[in-house]
């Protein structure tokens, strides 16, 4: 990158407003920064719910009461009166749809916390890591899909190098939760956090955080969130964390 990437050229790449080899640069930055691209995709989705809301404004008949024949200059007014209740109409919705975007985030943010912090408590477990081990998987998602009221599906990660230890039941900010264990060859220990929304979330690319030495991928799909944690590099993370998305979306 030539230069840092602001939110303000995120806004404008988001709108078309850049120049190509800035564009090309800010697309390369996105495919390295899971959480910029989140962030741009909750851009075009909120325009793209602006223009469902507010597109046919444009073609709709103006109300016979605000249809005097010109405006004292002779030229006909209608397509100004259109655009300053689109402007008016825009500005309003689109502060509420930042503020909802704003808040949806924050509350995806304190899920991932939440996921940090369980796999900070439980993987340093030696005696106890675990309620249901692996050796009793059905029964594992069996209880865990009842107490969370969703058919949950525990990923199988033996081609990435690790093995299911098994799993127990937390709680989330929305409920119950549930918590999968895995190890690798050398005892690094990998989570995944799950908990059902009472509300249904459109599908989120990968974001990543960082706390208090947890690194950890989440992501939304549904009233489904999923959050992958682990005291290893980011692109290790990010190499399991698409294997568990690939098994969770068929």
């Amino acid at each position: 990158m030539s230069a840092p990437v602001s939110e303000a050229e995120l806004q404008a790449h988001v709108d078309g407003r850049l120049a190509g080899a800035r564009a090309a640069e800010i697309e390369h930055h996105l495919a390295q920064n899971a959480g910029d691209a989140a962030l741009v995709a909750a851009y075009r989705e909120q325009n793209r719910r602006l223009r469902e809301a507010f597109d046919d404004w444009l073609v709709a008949p103006l109300p016979s009461r605000l249809q005097p024949a010109v405006m004292s200059g002779g030229r006909p007014w209608r397509r100004y009166a259109v655009a300053a209740m689109l402007m008016l109409a825009s500005g309003t919705a689109g502060w509420h749809l930042h503020s909802e975007v704003a808040a949806e985030r924050n509350q995806t943010v304190q899920f991932a916390r939440i996921a940090a912090v369980a796999h900070a408590v439980y993987s340093p477990e030696k005696r106890h890591p675990v309620e249901v081990g692996a050796d009793q998987e059905q029964h594992l998602v069996n209880w865990l899909s009842k107490r969370l009221g969703a058919s949950l599906k525990v990923p199988h990660l033996a081609d990435q190098g690790y093995a299911l230890v098994g799993g127990r039941l937390l709680a989330s900010e929305s409920g119950p939760a549930a918590q999968f264990m895995y190890q690798d060859a050398k005892a690094q220990r990998l989570t995944l956090y799950v908990r059902v929304a009472a509300t249904t979330h459109a599908p989120t690319a990968f974001r990543f955080t960082h706390e208090q030495g947890v690194s950890v991928f989440y992501w939304l799909d549904g009233r489904m969130g999923y959050a992958l944690s682990g005291e290893v590099e980011r692109a290790e993370l990010l190499r399991v964390a698409d294997a568990v998305y690939r098994q969770l979306d068929r």
